[in-house]
């Protein structure tokens, strides 16, 4: 077999034994479940027994544990979106959210080391905010189709058919796109962000559904793009309703990456922050969160008493990211995660405007 190498690969090769040299190759652990293992991550094991079942744990603990130990050993924080398997957001993750609280979070961190177990986005965002920490995701594949639906040069494009209109890009998107952009959003906070403009058109890329969600808050005319998470776009209004019709009792929360008709079907819709706080604040008996199928896992064991429905919708990028990958990563320092720096001013300062602005 020929391996062809292309420049992107050659630069991310450069990248990865440039963060090898700096912080150096450990040796692989023996990944062995001993009763030392067991005793010492049978606390961390409490918290996943209603997802993993019992016979399974000695297959994760030994990851477990090297993961635990090792990343204290190099000064690394690893940052976990909602959407990843509990075994790595309640036993390896250092900090927890959805995109705006990863954001926010990777400003404060003292580590010289952040691994993202996210999706690239997440990871190139951990940069921007930290240029002079080592960024590294699990798996340089782990993507988005919303980031993956435009590019920089559609944004200059929109711009020029568009002069003088505000850019409000979500936070799903490349450097690239950010690049371009007045200011990025998150689901929880695109409102907030589109009133903030006093023009009275706004662009809100790429996601299609959620500008449109949007535009149902605001007077302001919402000028979109046809982006979609791969995730929440295969939700059906039709689909709820016959839960609903099932069992009257089930509140339905919704994404708004979803279709308005299913967030017009919804008891709730919200960011995936504010569906987990409404779920710990009002204790409803049933719930269906219309969102990846993780996040109910993980919040399962933080709100007693409450039964989840589960559709469940896989995000695949996300399910890239795995206990073997974030060790390989901690051991081989990959993949590192680098910003053309051509580009890397005018993208941290859309992310920041986003990060400091008072709502």
């Amino acid at each position: 077999m020929i391996r062809l190498e292309t420049e992107a690969t050659s630069k991310t090769a450069a990248a990865v034994q440039s963060a090898a040299d700096l912080f150096g190759v450990l040796e692989r652990p023996e990944l062995k479940y001993t009763p030392a293992v067991a005793r010492e991550t049978a606390h961390l094991y409490d918290r996943v027994r209603d997802h993993i079942p019992e016979i399974e744990w000695p297959v994760y603990a030994p990851y477990v544990h090297a993961i635990n130990r090792i990343k204290k050993e190099r000064g690394a924080a690893i940052l976990a979106h909602n959407y990843q398997t509990p075994e790595i957001f309640h036993c390896v993750a250092d900090i927890v959210g959805d995109s705006l609280q990863l954001a926010r979070e990777a400003t404060l961190v003292d580590e010289e080391i952040i691994i993202q177990c996210g999706v690239h986005f997440m990871a190139e965002t951990s940069k921007l905010l930290n240029p002079e920490k080592t960024v590294l995701i699990p798996d340089l594949k782990a993507g988005c189709s919303l980031s993956e639906s435009i590019t920089g040069a559609d944004v200059r494009l929109l711009k020029e058919r568009y002069p003088g209109v505000p850019v409000v890009t979500y936070v799903n998107t490349s450097a690239d796109v950010k690049a371009e952009t007045d200011i990025c959003c998150t689901s929880s906070n695109a409102v907030a962000i589109v009133e903030s403009f006093e023009s009275d058109t706004v662009l809100c890329i790429p996601d299609e559904y959620l500008a449109m969600n949007v535009a149902k808050q605001t007077s302001k005319k919402i000028l979109t793009w046809k982006g979609h998470c791969e995730v929440h776009e295969r939700f059906t209004a039709e689909e709820l309703l016959a839960y609903k019709e099932a069992d009257p009792s089930i509140e339905i929360i919704g994404h708004p990456e979803c279709h308005p008709d299913v967030i017009a079907v919804c008891d709730y819709s919200g960011s995936t922050a504010g569906m987990i706080n409404y779920v710990k604040d009002t204790r409803p008996p049933k719930v269906l969160l219309v969102t990846e199928c993780s996040m109910a896992s993980n919040i399962q064991s933080e709100v007693e008493g409450v039964e989840f429905i589960k559709p469940c919708n896989l995000c695949p990028h996300m399910k890239r990211i795995t206990l073997p990958k974030i060790l390989d990563s901690l051991l081989m320092m990959s993949e590192e995660v680098l910003v053309d720096p051509a580009i890397a001013g005018r993208a941290r300062q859309a992310v920041e405007r986003m990060v400091n602005l008072k709502q």
